[in-house]
């Protein structure tokens, strides 16, 4: 396994991180405690969680992923082994936004972030987080999907000085060792930054956005803040929901896999993003790759990514997304890569 340093901290995390949303939906507690076990076995000591998991988001399961983590915990004895992250909701500003948490309620004032991180602690059985994200913006922004930021005057927002003040108090009560944001724009990292350097408050060490083959919109405006502040990427969806393996290509629906089961995840299965998707499985396969490895290697040698993110539902898959930390893509691959995005740029952001 490789390692690299979480923003300014002194944390080194795996360059391949476990993903866990599909625990408590498509995992038993049984699998994600193999998928636990085989992980830290190679290497990996990244885990990230989120109070919203699994996905996708009900009121039966929410909370299911940081419990089976918990159990884990308390089964292992290993809670020093690894960098534990989790996710705090933010407020419902649209219906694919989960309502049922602290009755849609979750803005990012002291009293939800108070409620939400006591409830994930209990849950994971421990009584501190490595890292504590907020999983998307109090305000309205143009994330998961959205193409164009959308010109809304919200009715209220929690100010981030405010958000960033009762971070502060965990971090103080020690309950918290570093915070991140997730979904974040450009402007919103540097409001963070700003607070914190002015006001004497948390540094974000991390961003958790989305970042693949077909999406590579942070490299535009919020790539730089990894290299000049020292924000590093922990990339989600490297896969794009699996579509990058190539198991959706002409329709199919294999038995079992996400976009099989559910049908509200279409971001990255668009006829742009099929088309894309085509050309780097041809890449992969004339060049003796994986489709897999070649989407995750590509995410794995970017200068900015801190850690990629993986997820699995078996252990065949696990396996095969850590060992593309084994996969070096020759300079030949990497500017055949680029020439399919100049021809289909971020079909699926």
């Amino acid at each position: 396994m490789k390692y690299r340093k979480l923003g300014r901290t002194d944390l080194d995390v795996s360059l391949i991180g476990l993903g866990t949303m599909t625990w408590g939906e498509q995992n038993t507690e049984a699998q994600a405690h193999e998928q636990l076990d085989y992980a830290l076995e190679r290497g990996v000591n990244l885990v990230d969680a989120a109070e919203m998991y699994p996905v996708p988001p009900k009121p039966e399961t929410q909370g299911l992923t940081e419990t089976y983590i918990g159990t884990w915990l308390a089964r292992s004895k290993r809670r020093h082994d690894i960098v534990l992250a989790s996710k705090v909701a933010g407020p419902v500003r649209d219906a694919k936004r989960p309502g049922h948490i602290r009755d849609g309620k979750t803005f990012l004032d002291r009293k939800n972030l108070t409620a939400a991180l006591d409830a994930s602690l209990k849950r994971l059985q421990t009584d501190y987080l490595d890292l504590y994200q907020l999983h998307w913006p109090d305000r309205s922004t143009a994330t998961f999907g959205k193409l164009s930021y959308p010109w809304v005057k919200d009715e209220y927002t929690v100010p981030i000085e405010e958000t960033l003040d009762v971070l502060q108090d965990f971090v103080r009560a020690g309950k918290v060792r570093h915070v991140g944001v997730s979904n974040e724009t450009p402007w919103g990292v540097g409001q963070f930054l700003r607070h914190a350097e002015t006001k004497g408050l948390p540094r974000i060490a991390s961003i958790q956005n989305a970042y693949s083959l077909l999406n590579r919109v942070f490299e535009i405006g919020l790539s730089e803040f990894t290299h000049q502040e020292d924000v590093g990427l922990l990339a989600y969806s490297p896969l794009a929901m699996g579509m990058l393996c190539g198991k959706y290509l002409d329709g199919a629906r294999p038995a079992g896999a996400r976009l099989t089961l559910y049908t509200r995840f279409t971001r990255y299965s668009n006829p742009q993003a099929e088309a894309a998707t085509r050309e780097y499985v041809e890449l992969a396969r004339a060049h003796g790759l994986s489709p897999t490895h070649l989407a995750l290697a590509w995410v794995n040698q970017r200068p900015f990514v801190t850690s990629n993110l993986i997820g699995a539902t078996t252990l065949d898959q696990l396996k095969e997304n850590i060992d593309s930390v084994d996969v070096t893509l020759s300079p030949d691959v990497l500017e055949a890569v680029d020439r399919i995005h100049a021809r289909q740029p971020n079909p699926a952001p």
